[in-house]
């Protein structure tokens, strides 16, 4: 399940523009917080119920997860920008 978490953050990190920075810890943490995200905006979207959950390791599941964390990257740069 970890390696789905850290694919997905590595392939948002591909796709996001500019440079995020930031090693391999940071793009685990950052790929684990983003396949809760899109787990549970996805959880949310089919049921309607806010539920924390995580994709499964398939190819929907790959998609969630880096919608996710393509999620998370933003939250994490408009967070790092403030400072």
């Amino acid at each position: 399940m970890d390696c789905i978490r850290f694919i997905g953050r590595a392939i948002a990190k591909a796709i996001v523009p500019g440079t995020q920075g930031g090693g391999w810890i940071q793009t685990l943490i950052l790929g684990v917080v983003g396949a809760f995200i899109g787990g549970t905006l996805f959880t949310f979207i089919q049921t309607g119920n806010l539920q924390l959950s995580a994709p499964s390791l398939n190819i929907p599941g790959v998609f969630i997860a880096v919608l996710g964390s393509i999620i998370a990257i933003y939250i994490n740069s408009f967070f790092l920008r403030r400072n």
